[in-house]
């Protein structure tokens, strides 16, 4: 049984949900693993879309983007990415303020949010 996504959010002219579905700690970064769906559009029908992550924890940590991928579903009908932020998440950390910005021909749309972490 698929889990719960952490958080969900209407994105892009509310034409598509952003959620996100696992928070992945390492040594020196984090993962954001996220779905979109309905899928966006390969980049071979356009520009692609970039997404840029930042953030900052509830100590006053900042977080910067690291790079990440993304990708269609085997069925076609969501897009499966994965943000990267440094340095790792700080010890004690219990919220995570992140805002996921999309760039694509020149413009930007950023959608902040605040995700739970736990130990």
């Amino acid at each position: 049984m698929p889990r719960s996504p952490l958080l969900t959010l209407l994105i892009l002219n509310d034409r598509h949900e952003l959620a996100i579905t696992r928070l992945k700690g390492a040594d020196d970064s984090f993962t954001l693993h996220y779905t979109i769906t309905p899928a966006l559009p390969d980049s071979d029908s356009g520009t692609p879309l970039l997404p840029v992550l930042s953030a900052e924890d509830d100590l006053g940590n900042a977080y910067e983007d690291r790079g990440g991928a993304y990708g269609p579903s085997q069925d076609g009908t969501r897009t499966h990415g994965s943000l990267t932020a440094h340095p790792a998440l700080a010890p004690g950390t219990t919220a995570l303020r992140i805002r996921i910005t999309f760039l694509r021909n020149g413009q930007e749309s950023a959608y902040d949010m605040t995700l739970g972490v736990h130990p």
